[in-house]
């Protein structure tokens, strides 16, 4: 009786295990990472105490009270504003259908950083301090999206209509013009200005577990939103016909698909401030390294999206130790020379 023999795997079958492969192995790195972001900081811990502080939880350990204390409101934060913004970033590209559109690039860091500071300088923000933590999401959502209006509008005049290179320069214009109106606001109100001075520069210090949970509901709101609508935002990666042919509504997905990206900006920068390149970076990484399906795309780029926020606060907090730089300074450093990248090789 002769062995069955072992066929080969098909190309599809194979390209799905390479994807899951990847999948798994960025969340490997994740979790490597947050062990070693708990583990940094005045006093390096490590990683073997960070895994015993988080499993194992002993009050008396002075280095699990740091971790447990001090280090993990950071690491969640740094989570949350990571996996948003490179959600965010996805959903955008996905949409406009533009390599290059990020939440900072297109105007929604600085359309929400406005009406935060806006809302602060005038009061509006809510009568009490949780009622200004559970506001200034939401605020935030509204000052991206109705900037982010006002691009997408000024960039479909003139004969040409919508193009991607419209909407980049509209994008900078406005984020210009609104960064203008922000720093006006900051100079006529300078306890304005000492409160959200650290913020505005885009970092994970001085947070509070209020503050991360009033961020955490939006977010997660618009996260399920973005997710529920991937397979219409792969039919319209195909083109707008063949995405009416399939019985996409387009207008709906793309107000739907909008309006989860400016909720994920605003739950951003309402906890971490303007945090720019993470959009970018996150959803090119993913559609290079692992998949263009949306169904993959959207979901991986929020992992590589936490992943290099993480990265790039812990080189914030340990390349002039024991001085600290503003994460946003990082994510800058690490995503100007990518965008430059992209540009060169979009626009030749």
């Amino acid at each position: 009786m002769s062995g069955a023999r072992t066929q080969p795997l098909s190309l599809p079958r194979r390209r799905a295990h390479g994807r899951l492969a990847a999948g798994l192995l960025a969340l490997a790195l994740l979790v490597i990472m947050c062990a070693i972001h708990l583990g940094i900081g005045s006093r390096f811990i490590w990683p073997g105490t960070v895994v015993r502080a988080v499993f194992a939880y002993d009050p008396a350990n002075f280095d699990h009270k740091v971790i447990i204390g001090l280090r993990l409101l950071r690491l969640l934060s740094g989570l949350l504003v990571g996996a948003a913004l490179g959600m965010s970033g996805a959903l955008l590209q996905l949409v406009t259908r533009n390599p290059l559109g990020e939440p900072h690039v297109l105007g929604l860091n600085a359309g929400a950083a406005l009406a935060v500071v806006l809302a602060t300088t005038l009061g509006l923000a809510g009568g009490t301090a949780f009622g200004a933590l559970a506001a200034r999401p939401l605020v935030a959502a509204i000052g991206a999206g109705l900037l982010f209006s006002l691009i997408i509008t000024a960039s479909s005049a003139g004969r040409d209509g919508l193009t991607p290179l419209k909407v980049i320069l509209c994008g900078v214009a406005f984020s210009a013009f609104a960064a203008s109106l922000t720093s006006a606001l900051l100079i006529l109100d300078e306890q304005t200005l000492a409160d959200l001075r650290l913020w505005l520069a885009g970092d994970l210090s001085g947070l509070t577990y209020a503050g991360l949970a009033c961020a955490a509901v939006p977010a997660a709101f618009a996260a399920l939103g973005a997710l529920a609508i991937t397979p219409q935002l792969n039919a319209l990666a195909l083109g707008e016909n063949v995405a009416s042919g399939l019985g996409v509504n387009l207008r709906r997905t793309r107000f739907a698909a909008l309006g989860a990206a400016a909720l994920l900006c605003g739950a951003s920068v309402s906890l971490a401030g303007p945090v720019g390149f993470v959009g970018l970076v996150a959803p090119h990484a993913v559609r290079i390294l692992i998949s263009r399906d949306a169904r993959l795309l959207v979901p991986l780029s929020a992992v590589a999206g936490a992943l290099i926020l993480l990265g790039a606060d812990a080189a914030a907090r340990t390349l002039l130790a024991p001085r600290e730089l503003a994460t946003g300074i990082m994510t800058a450093v690490l995503g100007a020379p990518v965008f430059l990248l992209i540009v060169s090789r979009y626009f030749r």
